[in-house]
């Protein structure tokens, strides 16, 4: 496949649509409104990523399996490249100022800059920025 040919969603469930909504506005992430209703929104999160916000009981039609409390439990942490430590800082500095919580420390591996934040429903998002120049030579 080229790469065009390949588009990502990943789909979260989420408590109240209209606060995560709100939530990750803050963060400056829009929303396809041909997605979007009562029950689900798509946050465009780059060119060909996307992030399906699902209200929990419409999000538990598309499986059998029982739904975890992702604020007690991990399933799976959604990790983000950015341009720059400067964006990194203000994305989870605004995160955390619109209700979320830095759940770790900063990393710093020089040629890695790394920190972290859970929304509203206890989603964990790991915010980088990675200057491959600087990698470790093998």
């Amino acid at each position: 496949m080229k790469k065009s040919d390949k588009k990502m969603f990943v789909n979260l469930p989420v408590k109240d649509l209209n606060k995560s909504i709100k939530f990750f506005t803050k963060l400056k992430f829009t929303f396809n409104p041909k997605f979007t209703d009562k029950n689900a929104t798509c946050m465009i999160v780059g060119k060909d990523f996307c992030v399906m916000l699902l209200v929990e009981k419409f999000f538990q039609r598309f499986t059998d399996k029982k739904l975890v409390n992702a604020k007690k439990n991990t399933e799976v942490i959604t990790a983000l490249m950015l341009t720059s430590r400067k964006k990194v800082d203000e994305l989870v500095n605004t995160a955390i100022k619109a209700g979320g919580r830095e759940y770790r420390k900063p990393d710093d591996y020089g040629y890695m800059y790394q920190r972290s934040f859970e929304d509203l429903d206890g989603h964990q998002w790991e915010i980088f920025y990675m200057d491959e120049s600087k990698f470790p030579k093998k």
